[in-house]
């Protein structure tokens, strides 16, 4: 898997194209934004551990940096949920009549706002995690007019959380499993676990006061 994609993770587009995915998964959640992190991570793992290649004569090859990639996933995650936040503001009755046709989304967009009035946003950076619920939760706020900074805070943690596991499944399954499919395949499951889990929290009726 990741011979064929080799040439990607080795230039420096790789930080554009990770940056580009994030950004328009919460417009189009099959979009393998995850995915394209955890196997540019797993190539920076590969790379990481080539240095005793350069010693015999070879020429390494260029690796991601890791912290580039966490600074561009998490920052392109923030401006992509402040895109669909600021749409789902100005959609008006629009984005109002979608969310009444949906269970789905009238119960996330209740608790989202009791926990955001709470003051604690934790419901913001488990659904970073879950299928589809960075778009929820950020259209929600919007939809909700809910303050910026009552979102913003939350969504910037989201983000640095979910980049820096994803990136950290990546290098450290690439380490331990070696930087082949099977590294890269362990690591993608580890993320759809935490994903299915976030889900099944978000779908858990809010505690009444």
């Amino acid at each position: 898997m990741l011979e064929s994609v080799g040439s990607l993770t080795g230039s420096p587009w790789i930080y554009a194209v990770v940056a580009l995915s994030v950004l328009l998964d919460v417009f189009l959640p099959v979009l393998p934004s995850g995915v394209l992190v955890i196997t540019a991570a797993t190539a920076a793992a590969a790379g990481s551990t080539a240095t005793v290649a350069d010693a015999a004569g070879q020429v390494p090859r260029e690796v991601p940096s890791l912290i580039v990639l966490v600074l561009c996933a998490a920052t392109a995650s923030v401006l992509g949920d402040l895109v669909a936040y600021r749409l789902a503001w100005r959609g008006g009755d629009r984005f109002d009549r979608a969310i009444a046709r949906s269970r789905r989304l009238t119960r996330a967009q209740e608790r989202l706002g009791a926990a955001l009035t709470r003051g604690g946003g934790a419901l913001v950076v488990i659904a970073r995690f879950a299928p589809a619920g960075r778009s929820v939760v950020s259209l929600g706020a919007g939809a909700a007019h809910r303050k910026v900074m009552e979102f913003l805070p939350w969504s910037a943690l989201a983000g640095v959380a979910w980049a820096g596991y994803s990136v950290g499944l990546g290098y450290f399954g690439g380490q331990w499993l070696g930087a082949t499919w099977v590294g890269a395949a362990v690591s993608v499951l580890a993320l759809f676990a935490a994903g299915s889990l976030a889900a099944y929290v978000m779908r858990r009726p809010a505690p009444t006061a």
